[in-house]
């Protein structure tokens, strides 16, 4: 991207990668102009693969957001460095310097010149505070070097914490109460506690991980199966006999759940404790959630129990603008997990309190050579006025000249198996990122499904609904629902993907993608699989009447909307592009929503049946 005023943004997790585009406006903020992610499988046993998962997931994030050749700030997971918060003595400022290194040397794990560091001066405490973040500078380079890989190049390096607590300084201001922003993520949790000016952070190694592992280890079954469980059933069991009334399955893996999240609570109360000792602060008055580990249901209520504090979730988006061709519906469900981001889009117009940049070696050379150009443009000056004097004797130097051209055609000659092999890898590479990304897409795919049905257990989790069926469409049209009445309109709208018959069949004959393919001409003739897309899925099942609600399958359908990522509920007006259908407001419920509102002699329930669209098309393989 060309234009100055444009920023990348990438957030480096342990298991989520996510990139935005921010560009600065006319009154001095932000507009976000473009946002995606990607999920990399956080098994500890694939540790090895996790930089190769990681540029893969960077570079297909860089093609969709049109970024490959721009400079972008990125933020590394706060298990990956290490951060100490030292009190100085009252010193003059000129020594600042000197202290700090000195301090950096005793707090440091390591040698000063086998890492990266650097730190920032602490305001509102009593004691002059400084907080020193440092990394070990291979484990750097090789996270920038899969940044570069992408084509992307390096302006700053912050670390999740500080990105998170610039975004909470944008948002919330200086409150005087002592604010517990918990970030909880795949491998660990990042505590922030904030009072007045003053901040304190630690990162405990507690995660979405830990959870998964508990469910492998309680069930006996690999950490993919045990990670597809959490996303498909997971929920955390509350106290108070909140699991009796659930299925005995659901409510023992939520007990699992509920004893591994257990320990963070555990970890927050010493923290607090040593906070308060050490440094002099407050005990928490009210706690924000953030992060991809507090999505799973009940998470806040979770924690409103153990904590004995209100609790809600962290909103770094409410004064970021939204430019055109981005879902404001999909920013406020994933505001919570973009902190990161908006903290490293403040610093590009320097409204960040703390500034990390822990500086990789490439990136330190390219500045440093960025200093002596002036000094490279005289050396060039010089050196062509030297040229100039040698011109006058080249013609005494033909000879040596031709001698030394007929040596660079051996060299070149002698080079050329190399170049030609060096091509072969060229091309081999490109096979293999198409492999890559092949594999990178079916995986993006199978997590969308567990999301998806994730998304729809929860929010239809009533004793008084019943889902009997769960079939994706291919083809649905929304607005063909939203319109008139039409002859044209009166046809099927979309195509179901699975079979009726698929109870019946052999293996392998299940979907629309088989109907193609069912001649042996055209078996032989296919060069390649067929596949087919689904972007609807029609939901039918049995609700019975509850005399606290008229509709209760409409409110849970609502209360799905305020919190799916995986089905789209507005749309755009084509009458009029500035217009937001609503898929779910009264009217257009009605519309979408077949439901029997009377009850047969007998029966215990109404069926019910409604199609709601994905926010994208997920192939079938």
């Amino acid at each position: 991207m060309a234009d100055t005023q444009t920023t990348v943004a990438l957030n480096i997790g342990s298991q989520r990668i996510s990139m935005a585009v921010f560009e600065a406006s006319k009154n001095g903020g932000l507009i976000l102009k473009a946002y995606d992610s990607e999920s990399i499988v956080a098994d500890p046993a694939l540790e090895a693969s996790r930089i190769a998962q990681t540029r893969v997931a960077i570079g297909d994030l860089a093609q969709r957001l049109k970024v490959e050749k721009s400079k972008t700030r990125y933020a590394i997971s706060g298990q990956a460095v290490f951060t100490r918060f030292v009190k100085l003595p009252p010193l003059q400022d000129d020594n600042l310097e000197q202290l700090v290194t000195f301090e950096a040397q005793q707090h440091v794990p390591f040698p000063l010149q086998e890492v990266v560091w650097d730190y920032e001066l602490i305001e509102g405490g009593t004691d002059k505070e400084v907080v020193i973040v440092a990394i070990k500078g291979d484990a750097l380079d090789e996270i920038n070097g899969a940044v570069n890989d992408c084509g992307l190049g390096t302006t700053e390096v912050d670390v999740a914490p500080m990105a998170i607590y610039n975004a909470f300084r944008s948002t919330y201001g200086h409150p005087e109460d002592t604010i517990l922003l918990i970030d909880i993520g795949a491998k660990t949790s990042n505590l922030l506690y904030i009072e007045g000016k003053r901040f304190f952070t630690r990162s405990i190694a507690i995660g979405g991980t830990a959870i998964t592992a508990a469910i492998a280890k309680e069930y006996h079954v690999s950490f993919l199966e045990a990670e597809h469980q959490k996303i498909s059933n997971g929920l955390v069991a509350l106290g108070g006999g909140h699991t009796e009334q659930m299925d005995e399955a659901v409510a023992a893996l939520a007990m699992v759940i509920r004893n591994a999240l257990s320990r963070l609570p555990a970890e927050i109360a010493r923290t607090t404790n040593y906070y308060r000792s050490q440094h002099g602060g407050s005990a928490p008055r009210r706690v924000l959630l953030a992060g991809g580990g507090a999505n799973l249901p009940y998470s806040l209520e979770f924690f409103q129990e153990k904590l004995n504090l209100p609790v809600e979730y962290f909103n770094p988006v409410l004064n970021l603008a939204i430019g055109k061709g981005i879902d404001p519906a999909i920013v406020q469900r994933e505001g919570h997990l973009m902190g990161e981001l908006v903290g490293l889009g403040l610093r590009s117009i320097g409204k960040s309190e703390i500034n990390i940049d822990l500086v990789p070696l490439v990136v330190e050379q390219a500045r440093a050579a960025d200093l002596k150009k002036p000094y490279l443009i005289s050396a060039a000056a010089i050196l062509l006025a030297g040229m100039g004097i040698w011109a006058v004797y080249q013609n005494v130097a033909a000879s040596a000249a031709a001698d030394k051209a007929r040596t660079m055609t051996e060299a070149r000659d002698n080079l050329a198996p190399k170049t030609q092999r060096i091509d072969e890898l060229l091309l081999k590479e490109t096979d293999l990122r198409q492999i890559a990304g092949a594999y990178t897409g079916i995986e993006a795919d199978h997590v969308f499904w567990m999301d998806l049905l994730a998304e729809v257990r929860g929010a239809f989790a009533s004793d008084a609904v019943w889902l009997t069926d769960f079939e994706p469409m291919n083809g649905f049209d929304p607005l063909r629902v939203l319109g008139p009445k039409t002859e044209a309109s009166k046809g099927p709208n979309g195509q179901a993907i699975v079979r009726p018959e698929f109870v019946s069949n052999t293996y392998g004959l299940s979907s629309l993608a088989d109907i193609q393919l069912q001649s042996p001409e055209q078996k032989t003739n296919a060069k390649e699989p067929t596949h087919v897309t689904a972007n609807a899925v029609r939901i039918k099942g049995f609700w019975r009447e509850n005399p606290k609600s008229q509709n209760l399958v409409s409110e849970l359908l609502k209360s799905l909307r305020d919190k799916s990522t995986c089905f789209r509920f507005a749309l755009k007006d084509p009458k009029d592009p500035q217009r937001t259908l609503d898929l779910l407001d009264n009217q257009n419920l009605a519309k979408f929503l077949l439901i029997s509102v009377s009850t047969k002699s007998g029966e215990l329930a109404q069926p019910f049946e409604i199609t709601l669209p994905l926010t994208r098309e997920v192939t079938i393989h």
